[in-house]
């Protein structure tokens, strides 16, 4: 099987599940082409953010990884997995992220994160979130929290099941590959810290490279 895949520049691959978005493809492609827009041609008083959060787990989640010949690196697990949440929003204008941690993937997280984005923007007019549909996004709280800081936050929900177009998932790839995937953390407080400090040396470069993982974010702790 393997030669008669390689004779035809196949390869056995696993298929990656996904969901489709129930919209129809038009009315899909428009509303990704009319945020896209927004996203590029916003003005310095009114920034655009895309604003997602991200699942950290104490079990490492185990992925590629350099070896050597002959040998097969292992990932020693604590057992008991712990979760935290980041939740970030990437200024689509100069590529900073702001971001908060939490416990809970909870609305009192996003507002929080919205609160830490208007104290990061003291002049701008109006802020803009593009974001997915996550309950948290539009529960009671969050729009009671939203009309409290009056006409000044603006949401813009993308299309169901399209993460492709938030560009912060590319973020959240980027700590996964250099951070989380097959990392040897012993305590949740090493590892969040090991995310703060990439998250904090991307926004000093104001890129994201993975020449980031070179040194203690590979550490044990």
């Amino acid at each position: 099987m393997g030669r008669a895949l390689a004779s035809v520049g196949a390869r056995r691959k696993r298929p990656r599940p996904v969901v489709r978005c129930p919209w129809p493809e038009r009315q899909r492609q428009q509303r990704l082409w009319q945020l896209k827009c927004r996203a590029v041609y916003a003005r310095p008083e009114e920034p655009v953010c895309y604003e997602d959060e991200m699942d950290v787990h104490l079990n490492p989640k185990v992925g590629p990884d350099w070896m050597l010949p002959g040998e097969r690196r292992e990932v020693v697990t604590p057992g008991n997995n712990q979760k935290r949440y980041v939740a970030g929003a990437l200024n689509s204008r100069t590529g900073e992220l702001t971001w908060v941690k939490g416990e809970r993937k909870t609305s009192a997280l996003f507002i929080e994160l919205v609160r830490a984005v208007s104290e990061a923007n003291p002049m701008a007019r109006r802020l803009h979130f593009i974001l997915d549909n996550a309950a948290t996004h539009s529960s009671k709280k969050t729009k009671k929290a939203l009309a409290e800081m009056g006409e000044r936050m603006v949401l813009h929900f993308l299309p169901p099941y399209c993460p492709e177009g938030n560009r912060i998932e590319r973020v959240w790839w980027d700590v996964h590959a250099n951070v989380t995937r097959n990392h040897r953390c012993k305590k949740m407080s090493a590892l969040i810290a090991e995310v703060d400090a990439y998250l904090e040396a991307r926004n000093a470069q104001q890129t994201a490279s993975p020449l980031l993982r070179a040194g203690p974010a590979r550490r044990a702790a």
